[in-house]
């Protein structure tokens, strides 16, 4: 079973890397959209080799996004990112462990997010725009949070899937977490589920996920 090959069926994919002060967070708000097929939470942006939480060097705490640019495109992903921090209040605020950065992966996307900044201005000109060059992903611990604080749907998630790793890689795993910080209700998952969009779950598997939804609203 791998979720993350038949999430990504007949559609091509990009991936978007950012920074917006703590992880956790963010990570749920980009898991709720249609179009986007997984999230992790990690490292970004230093030098220091093999980053740690505890270990950070000069990175910072970042979000990797993999979307599908034919149903939710990177302006609408960098609207998403500009509305819903405050950079000149994150950045320095523990050192670089937090900062309002985006690590542009080709020319497009750089062009996109010089464009998408200046319909922010003056407070976007506090985010950085930097060259990619790495992303290591975060401890375990640090993945799908949210998810992870409802450990009876998170069994659920891990049987159905037969693994954490398999859930946290997975556009069901993205949706669960958004659902558990709140930022996608409990009638949009549920739908979501319905659709059935996901290959590698049964119509048996589909109901033991909703009546797990349900039970652990």
């Amino acid at each position: 079973m791998n979720p993350t090959s038949t999430d990504n069926l007949s559609l091509s994919s990009e991936q978007l890397t950012l920074a917006m002060g703590c992880f956790w967070s963010p990570e749920a708000l980009f898991g709720q959209f249609n179009g986007v097929i997984q999230t992790a939470t990690g490292y970004a942006g230093g030098t220091t080799t093999h980053p740690t939480y505890r270990n950070l060097g000069d990175h910072s705490e970042s979000i990797e996004i993999t979307f599908h640019p034919q149903q939710i495109s990177l302006e609408q992903l960098l609207h998403t990112f500009w509305t819903h921090h405050r950079p000149e209040a994150i950045n320095g605020y523990k050192g670089r462990q937090y900062m309002s950065i985006l690590f542009y992966r080709n020319i497009e996307q750089y062009k996109m997010m010089v464009h998408v900044q200046q319909q922010y201005e003056p407070q976007s000109l506090h985010t950085e725009i930097l060259a990619y060059t790495d992303f290591t992903r975060a401890e375990e611990r640090h993945q799908k949070y949210y998810l992870q604080r409802k450990p009876e749907l998170l069994k659920q998630g891990i049987k159905h899937l037969d693994s954490q790793e398999n859930l946290f890689h997975s556009m069901i795993g993205a949706r669960l977490n958004a659902w558990a910080k709140g930022y996608l209700s409990e009638a949009e998952l549920i739908q979501e589920v319905q659709k059935n969009e996901y290959n590698y779950i049964t119509k048996r598997q589909q109901y033991e996920i909703l009546e797990s939804i349900q039970q652990y609203s």
